[in-house]
């Protein structure tokens, strides 16, 4: 549709079904995943155990023993002999190796036939990047990466200058789409460090296509954006959305830069973790660090009390009204969704159905 014709509204399609698979989700950040350690997560539906080996390897496996089903995570780290390193359930002290493969069976004697090598646990693809874990969850078991992990603009400064995460008590679709939404501020999120009563203004933004979704091309924030500011000079922003769940913020300022990362990982069908992540090399993160951890906290909290109030009414009814411009992200969402799905299906390269526009808004 073109910008700017007179179609007010639209029925939406349905959303808060299922979840896009063959992706890479966050699983957790580098430096929570000690050596020696496992950390269970549950993601998809699908309980998932995080490791990190005492030689630094990480590996991620179904999180159950196929044997009486306790959680691997609950056990420990084996060494043999040789130095080689396993898990060990808990229960019953069956070993399993990194790549999901049984390795030994405690409980069986010497004149026990039994061929181990055909028992395993789901193995999960894992990468580490910029500091953080990240699971391909693949559509079957023996799904591979076809891309590489996503790597983000402004990872600069070190160790991340805050880390937040709320689980929020929604679908994955529902949290996607209420942390895009570009209307929400005024109402959502009035404080007077912000934005004040009273102080809306039309926008005006570029957008255009990126890799797996799209971005609101770079610009001088609005002028009612009050927190801006304490970064001084003449900062300019880019917010970036990509497939399955990751939205950015890169703020400029001269040389300096701050980079904002929301992750969301789907727990299951009602629930969300949404990890929030700052990297900066601007002095403001130093002189100002715990004023902005309670701005971004506050910001965060007040997204995932808004969406237990929207399940109320999404109890009874799925079916949204959305509207131009303001709702323009959350189509795209929908359409980059089903062109990932159908793209998958039918095996062939993703192609990536937003088209570069200028959207229109009051907030």
């Amino acid at each position: 549709m073109a910008d700017g014709a007179p179609r007010t509204r639209d029925v939406a399609t349905r959303f808060g079904q299922g979840f896009l698979t063959d992706a890479w989700y966050l699983g957790a950040l580098s430096r929570d995943l000690k050596p020696g350690r496992l950390k269970r997560v549950e993601m998809l539906g699908e309980p998932v155990m995080l490791g990190r080996s005492r030689a630094g390897a990480i590996f991620a496996l179904r999180d159950i023993c196929p044997h009486r089903a306790a959680p691997l995570s609950a056990g420990r780290f084996h060494r043999d002999a040789s130095g080689v390193e396993t898990v060990q359930c808990p229960f019953h002290g069956w070993r399993f190796r990194a790549d999901g493969a049984c390795a030994a069976i405690p409980s069986l004697t010497a004149d026990q036939a039994m061929d181990i090598s055909k028992i395993h646990v789901r193995r999960y693809p894992v990468a580490e990047s910029q500091g953080m874990v990240f699971v391909w969850m693949g559509s079957t078991p023996l799904s591979e990466p076809d891309g590489p992990v996503p790597t983000f603009p402004g990872v600069v400064g070190g160790q991340p200058k805050l880390v937040d995460e709320v689980v929020f008590d929604a679908h994955f679709d529902q949290a996607v789409v209420g942390l895009m939404d570009p209307a929400h501020g005024p109402f959502v999120h009035r404080q007077w460090w912000w934005r004040t009563t009273g102080s809306e203004h039309d926008k005006q933004k570029r957008f255009e296509p990126r890799e797996q979704g799209f971005a609101m091309v770079r610009h001088e924030p609005s002028k009612n954006s009050r927190a801006y500011a304490v970064l001084g000079g003449q900062p300019l922003t880019e917010i970036t959305f990509r497939l399955p769940g990751f939205r950015w913020e890169h703020v400029t300022v001269g040389k300096r830069q701050v980079l904002s990362l929301t992750c969301l990982t789907p727990i299951n069908d009602a629930h969300t973790r949404v990890t929030q992540i700052a990297w900066s090399d601007h002095p403001a993160f130093l002189l100002l660090k715990p004023l902005i951890a309670v701005w971004a906290k506050t910001f965060l909290r007040q997204d995932g009390d808004m969406v237990k109030l929207q399940n109320g009414g999404l109890k009874y009814d799925h079916t949204l009204i959305w509207i131009e411009d303001a709702d323009r992200q959350a189509k795209w969402y929908q359409a980059l969704k089903r062109e990932w799905i159908a793209s998958r299906r039918e095996q062939r390269p993703f192609a990536n159905p937003v088209d570069a526009a200028t959207l229109k808004w009051r907030s």
